[in-house]
């Protein structure tokens, strides 16, 4: 693929989801939508900057803002990753399956189709992190779209296991499987819940809390 996915518009990304084409598929959504919630968190920390209400963090939130800006590149390049990974294993299923070495071809091809996605997990736990720390710091005007992040983020990591799950369904090699499922469990778990509380709380705040 020439042209990368994540330089394309919106309409024909978009275009791309919905047609009959292979790629990009769920993992390229999951891709896009955890850059989007990287981005929002940025969103806030570039509209707090400069106040003098929040003069003592701005440190702080300038740091947030570089990792925010690391993390957002990073979900848009796997984006692309996952496609690429993407092609030697419909390659690897399209062999016939009396051919010596194909059952190899496959295990290897699904197992690097893991890959991408994983670390799509692993960028959006770290969104989770920088948006938690923005919702305390950032300015209060900015707390809507803080949880709007954490949502986007969630669902991204969310998405991402799937994409983990639908391969180490098939490996052979069960031990690499469940290492793999554990990994995505436990962010699941610890990051699903934390991206949760953030978003709970933004609510808290705009139904009447603070």
């Amino acid at each position: 693929m020439s042209e990368r996915l994540v330089d394309r518009s919106c309409e024909d990304f978009a275009r791309m989801l919905a047609s009959n084409a292979p790629v990009p598929g769920g993992g390229g959504a999951a891709a896009l939508v955890g850059a989007f919630g990287a981005a929002l968190c940025s969103m806030a920390g570039n509209l707090t900057l400069g106040r003098k209400k929040y003069a003592a963090v701005e440190d702080d939130i300038r740091k947030l803002l570089a990792e925010g800006e690391t993390v957002r590149s990073r979900l848009l390049e796997l984006a692309d990753e996952d496609a690429a990974a993407f092609e030697p294993l419909s390659r690897a299923y399209s062999i016939p399956k009396d051919e010596p070495g194909r059952a190899e071809t496959l295990e290897a091809a699904t197992l690097r189709a893991c890959a991408a996605p994983l670390e799509m997990m692993r960028c959006c736990c770290r969104a989770i992190d920088l948006l938690a720390e923005m919702l305390n710091k950032g300015s209060v005007l900015l707390v809507s779209d803080v949880g709007c992040g954490a949502i986007c983020c969630r669902a991204a990591l969310e998405s991402a296991a799937l994409n983990i799950f639908v391969n180490t369904k098939t490996l052979k090699n069960r031990a690499e499987a469940e290492s793999l499922d554990a990994d995505a469990d436990e962010m699941l778990q610890t990051y699903g819940a934390r991206a949760g509380r953030v978003a709970e709380e933004v609510t808290r705040r705009l139904r009447g809390g603070e």
